[in-house]
């Protein structure tokens, strides 16, 4: 009776020491698995990251449409709605536009139109404000620089542009059925 308790307590002693001796490797063991740094995991997968785009793509050309004195309605129209309006500051309004793509550095930029009553006062503006042509290169993230997209006709390519199809007035279809006339709804006396 005395081996078999012998024996189970020098088993117990080895299974705690092998359990130990497993434990610390793989603790140790943690130190070589690559972390996750900058846009990769585990040092190799880099995951898909959702585009971000919010508020007003607001350019030169853009802002150089707005002009003091316009209405709150004609500066909507021009620059759409705005992303911040505030009921306790209604003379100001916010065009804030933020991206974040992959690939491409993140961009914010903010516009804001301060109005007197119904018509605008002012307009401020930032110094990086983009051009189209420079706004679409800085979101292109395929490397391409030359090949940008065409962003406006010339007049030539106007005028080579074929003329839509006149329509003609649908013809006014006679009334089927029995013609009735009606007395008026109110009497005469």
């Amino acid at each position: 009776m005395r081996s078999n308790f012998r024996n189970s307590q020098s088993a117990a002693r080895l299974s705690l020491v092998t359990l130990a001796s497993v434990s610390a490797s793989l603790l140790s063991a943690c130190a070589y698995i690559p972390s996750v740094s900058g846009d990769k995991v585990l040092g190799l997968v880099r995951p898909y990251r959702l585009e971000v785009v919010q508020g007003n793509v607001l350019t030169k050309e853009l802002v150089a449409r707005v002009k003091p004195g316009m209405p709150k309605a004609q500066v909507r129209d021009l620059l759409g709605s705005p992303l911040l309006t505030d009921v306790f500051h209604d003379n100001r309004w916010d065009y804030v536009f933020t991206i974040r793509r992959q690939g491409a550095e993140p961009q914010k930029r903010q516009v804001v139109a301060w109005f007197d009553g119904d018509r605008l006062k002012s307009l401020e503006v930032p110094d990086d404000l983009p051009t189209e042509n420079d706004f679409v290169a800085a979101i292109n993230t395929k490397g391409k620089t030359g090949n940008l997209p065409k962003l406006e006709l010339s007049e030539a390519e106007r005028q080579a542009l074929p003329l839509p199809p006149k329509r003609e007035a649908p013809a006014v279809a006679e009334a089927m059925g029995a013609q009735r006339s009606y007395p008026p709804l109110e009497s005469k006396q």
